[in-house]
């Protein structure tokens, strides 16, 4: 009896290891770890204090958005508004304090702006057929241009009477001297963990990604929750937003330009599969982290900033081939 219950031990840490090494995230974290020891002796500047205390709060507006991007991803869908979004709820959320409302009155106009966004895109992909890809991508061009007619085109740096609030909001370190926003990033990576791990909402996600018409034979809403994954999606670049207009102190309609790149990219690099049925609020986290130490080193090792769509691109394409190469072995 001993030896079989030594033996049933010994297999399920086995298998315990061969997930962990079988495990794409895995793998990321690991590179992560290296290019930063490497960056650590071949820079003079990359592990200090105030660099790490950039890369962690820079990490976060990615992470932030690549979390609510995971859940659209893991049901096979694809998000490209997230960056006009994120432009959009900051312009809401600057014009509405400047013009001497409350931080809550802009904060509540800023969510709502988002919810809506995202509740428009998924009731067109879910319930009318529309394709996420040209639905969201035409998205990314109404949001912006909104954003430029809520603000006349013109930079936004004055927040009325909560502005020092705003901007501490964003800007400071209220916890042991951590960032806000990194403490913001993880708690929203602990509540998606929970959500796609532990609740009902989690596994009819992860079904639709696995499986949409099967689904749809055991009684999955598939249709609400499309709508749900793309405002989740919307929100969290609304949140993102508004912390990203605490931390810059202004707000301009050049930004979030080109973030769905990045966020998608660090989705993807974390695991999560374009075909759905896959994905992890750590894997979100950790392709976010590696794709900002990335950008990090290239000003470091005096590398052309140019390189980093390269870098970035190369890393994805890495990220799909790891992905079928294991699909192929498991299939063997």
């Amino acid at each position: 009896m001993a030896i079989t219950l030594d033996g049933q031990i010994a297999q399920k840490q086995h298998s315990r290891l061969s997930a962990i090494l079988g495990s794409q995230t895995f793998w990321v974290f690991m590179a992560v770890v290296a290019a930063c020891i490497f960056l650590a002796f071949a820079t003079d500047s990359f592990a200090t204090t105030k660099n790490f205390y950039n890369i962690t709060r820079n990490t976060t507006f990615v992470a932030i958005i690549a979390l609510g991007m995971t859940f659209v991803i893991i049901t096979g869908g694809i998000d490209l508004s997230v960056g006009s979004v994120l432009c959009l709820c900051s312009m809401v959320l600057a014009v509405v304090m400047h013009a001497g409302y409350s931080i809550e009155v802009g904060i509540a106009a800023s969510i709502g702006t988002a919810l809506l966004i995202g509740g428009f895109n998924g009731v067109l992909i879910a319930y009318l057929g529309f394709p996420p890809f040209v639905v969201t991508l035409g998205m990314l061009s109404i949001a912006r241009s909104l954003a430029m007619v809520a603000s006349n085109n013109t930079v936004v740096f004055e927040f009325g009477p909560d502005h020092d609030l705003l901007l501490a909001l964003g800007g400071g370190a209220w916890l042991f001297g951590i960032a806000n926003p990194v403490i913001y990033m993880v708690v929203l990576a602990l509540l998606t963990g929970f959500v796609l791990r532990w609740t009902k909402f989690g596994r009819h996600v992860f079904a639709i990604g696995g499986n949409e018409h099967a689904a749809i034979l055991t009684g999955v809403p598939v249709r609400p929750i499309k709508v749900a994954v793309y405002m989740i999606s919307a929100l969290s670049a609304g949140i993102a937003g508004i912390i990203q207009t605490g931390w810059l102190g202004a707000v301009t309609t050049n930004i979030g330009a080109g973030m769905e790149l990045q966020v998608i990219a660090a989705a993807v690099i974390g695991g999560a599969n374009l075909a759905g049925g896959a994905g992890t609020a750590i894997g979100a986290i950790i392709g976010a982290a590696l794709i900002e130490v990335i950008r990090n080193s290239l000003g470091l090792l005096g590398i052309n900033a140019f390189w980093q769509g390269t870098f970035i691109g190369g890393a994805i394409i890495v990220a799909v081939l790891f992905d079928r190469l294991r699909h192929v072995r498991q299939s063997d």
